[in-house]
């Protein structure tokens, strides 16, 4: 089925949890954030190709290698994300997206736009991180 989003739409709380339009809504924001991504790492690609370090001072050879290995973190991170963003599209075409994976509870739109991603409801990523904590301190 074929959703057309009006240009200013915004998902409301007014309207059904996770309807067809809210989900084209979430999808078109995830395709553009991995497009995004995307472009993004094709430039570090390009840049990291372009050879060898050929900076003769140490002090500039050392900023050189720094710059690679923060692109080369960002470029991994970008790849984590794009694997979630790919994840959250299935869960899209599967109908279970925009629910929680540990209650089944709505997670909320307020939270998926921030982070379309999520695949826990607020309460259920606090209880997580609380535990995380504490087997971390232990």
């Amino acid at each position: 089925m074929l959703v057309t989003l009006p240009p200013d739409y915004r998902p409301s709380e007014d309207e059904e949890f996770m309807s067809p339009v809210q989900l084209e809504f979430f999808r078109q924001k995830l395709l553009r954030w991995r497009a995004e991504l995307l472009r993004d790492a094709s430039g570090t690609l390009a840049s990291l190709s372009e050879g060898g370090i050929h900076e003769s001072d140490i002090t500039d050879r050392a900023s050189v290698e720094t710059d690679r290995a923060l692109e080369l973190r960002t470029r991994d991170r970008a790849r984590k994300l794009i694997a979630k963003i790919d994840q959250a599209l299935a869960r899209i075409d599967s109908g279970a997206y925009g629910y929680c994976e540990e209650t089944g509870e709505p997670i909320g739109l307020r939270r998926l736009e921030a982070r379309p991603i999520a695949t826990l409801s607020l309460e259920a990523q606090e209880r997580h991180e609380r535990m995380e904590r504490i087997h971390r301190d232990e």
